[in-house]
């Protein structure tokens, strides 16, 4: 008995690993976050097992429910639409709960956004934070004010649709110069990556229409510039 977390294509279906398909043909039941989607991976790949409904909607409802499955000896394993569980997508909730009983779970490395959309931006990537969705209202300034001095590279999940006031948000809190890197349809036909300043990128969107799957980077607090700019007006003062 054993709860795995199988991460999935976020594009393209040939990422899928040998191990991925393994599990999933081995499982009892797949949680598919939605089943249509799931499907077409499956078709894919010949995999005949069965599929059942785990997203944000009933998670909470149904978790116990497959907690006690898997206590009595099914193997199930938990993908998402694209990517891995957990990550911005359900999982978390049954993984705790897992634990909390003394059931085994196993998450088998895989695709991910974030990690090559800030290998591919040019920033740093030994030192960086996941932010995935800010708040869209309630909560959404607070946190870019508490992300104001953070030093380390900072990655954004965003809809297409809100890309463009999502920079401009950016560009009022860390500035216009601040360098970005905004990434989509990652693994697709049409992966597309922009770089350079929020101003530059602000402009580019106002001329162009983000579309697709958006992953935002973005430059840390650089601490030496901002002491060296202090420095220099202090001078210019005296």
């Amino acid at each position: 008995m054993k709860l795995y977390i199988v991460p999935t294509p976020i594009g393209n279906l040939d990422d899928m690993t040998f191990r991925a398909v393994r599990v999933l043909r081995e499982a009892d039941v797949i949680l598919a976050e939605d089943t249509r989607k799931t499907r077409i991976l499956l078709n894919h790949y010949s995999i005949q097992t069965r599929l059942e409904s785990y997203h944000k909607f009933n998670e909470h409802k149904n978790t116990e429910r497959i907690v006690e499955r898997i206590s009595e000896g099914n193997t199930i394993a938990l993908v998402s639409d694209a990517g891995t569980p957990g990550i911005s997508d359900p999982g978390f909730l049954l993984v705790r709960n897992c634990t909390e009983k003394g059931i085994e779970v196993e998450c088998l490395p895989g695709a991910t956004a974030l990690i090559p959309a800030i290998v591919d931006s040019g920033l740093p990537c030994d030192r960086f934070c996941f932010e995935g969705f800010l708040p869209q209202k309630k909560g959404r300034q607070k946190k870019l004010a508490q992300l104001s001095d953070e030093e380390r590279t900072m990655i954004f999940y965003e809809s297409p649709y809100r890309t463009l006031k999502c920079l401009e948000q950016f560009a009022e809190v860390f500035g216009g110069d601040r360098k970005v890197s905004v990434s989509r349809e990652l693994s697709k036909i049409h992966e597309e990556t922009l770089r350079g300043t929020l101003s530059e990128a602000i402009a580019h969107f106002k001329t162009t229409e983000p579309k697709g799957e958006i992953v935002i980077v973005v430059e840390g607090k650089n601490r030496q510039k901002d002491s060296f700019d202090k420095i220099n007006k202090i001078d210019t003062f005296l």
